[in-house]
């Protein structure tokens, strides 16, 4: 369906929305695309201007983000087609249909963290430095594109009657959680939040990135709870069929947590030092040239 009549009965909206964006005859640009693009430049406009506060040469690091998001995209379509491999073993070459969707998030960070260090190591880059700002932008990616999903009328939860219920044709006409806006409002947050944190608090390479884990896998265990189109383990487990991102979501969660415990004591100079140079911190020790 090219468009959907919304509703959100329980609190009196109701609306029509297109997936198409613009139309020039055949050609079609979705909102979907519009939205992921426009948080993929919002994201490298936030690396611009951050780059040197987390001790990164912005050229550099912008080779590793554009590799980061070819392999970010063999990565997602790889990880939602292997937990799905009993359809796609015997039809190989629907693997290539992108256009049709069927990407998973996780295999995108994956594969995006992947491709983004080799790029680094060739580049003699220190990679927790990148991660600590990759993620705040991932965060503002992730915040905007699950409205891509809202277009779609996808991603969405179970049945509920909660006050915020949404039903369309895309949910069949059934009042269900908006998935895309728990995530969208959780991610966006974060954003906020770990900005603010590495302005002011941060103290060693790799810290954002940490706190990212915790974020991001406490929230996306619960909200993966409630969708209608996980990707399960291809076996049970205690007798129950379990959702692979929520496997994976608490293993980051229980992970940032314990490596954030083990370093809460940890302090590199040149977090604290360039905070004085600008006005925005105190600290000791003396600073650190950026990676040029």
């Amino acid at each position: 369906m090219e468009s959907f009549h919304v509703q959100f009965p329980n609190l009196g909206w109701e609306f029509d929305i297109n997936r198409v964006a613009i139309a020039l005859g055949s050609f079609k640009v979705y909102w979907y695309g519009l939205i992921i693009a426009t948080g993929l430049m919002l994201a490298i406009l936030y690396a611009y201007k951050t780059a040197p506060r987390f001790q990164l040469n912005f050229s550099k690091l912008m080779n590793c983000v554009f590799v980061g998001l070819v392999t970010g995209i063999i990565g997602a379509r790889l990880y939602f087609c292997i937990f799905k491999w009993d359809y796609y073993f015997t039809h190989p070459i629907e693997i290539f249909y992108i256009h049709e969707g069927g990407l998973a998030i996780y295999g995108g960070i994956i594969g995006a963290l992947a491709g983004g260090l080799v790029v680094a190591k060739v580049q003699k880059m220190r990679f927790l430095p990148i991660l600590d700002v990759v993620m705040i932008g991932f965060l503002i990616g992730q915040g905007l594109g699950r409205w891509g999903n809202f277009f779609n009328q996808e991603a969405y939860g179970t049945v509920t009657n909660l006050p915020w219920a949404m039903m369309s044709e895309g949910t069949l006409n059934q009042p269900v959680h908006p998935c895309f806006l728990y995530e969208s409002l959780w991610c966006l947050l974060g954003a906020l939040l770990l900005h603010l944190y590495s302005k002011y608090r941060q103290r060693y390479a790799g810290h954002i990135f940490f706190m990212y884990l915790v974020w991001y896998g406490f929230e996306r265990m619960f909200v993966e709870g409630l969708r209608t189109d996980s990707l399960y383990l291809p076996f049970p487990i205690f007798g129950m069929d379990i959702r692979v991102s929520q496997v994976l979501s608490f293993a980051i969660f229980v992970t940032g947590i314990v490596i954030l415990i083990i370093n809460r004591h940890k302090e590199e100079p040149f977090y604290a030092d360039y905070r004085r140079q600008k006005g925005i911190g105190r600290g000791k020790g003396k600073s650190q040239t950026a990676d040029a």
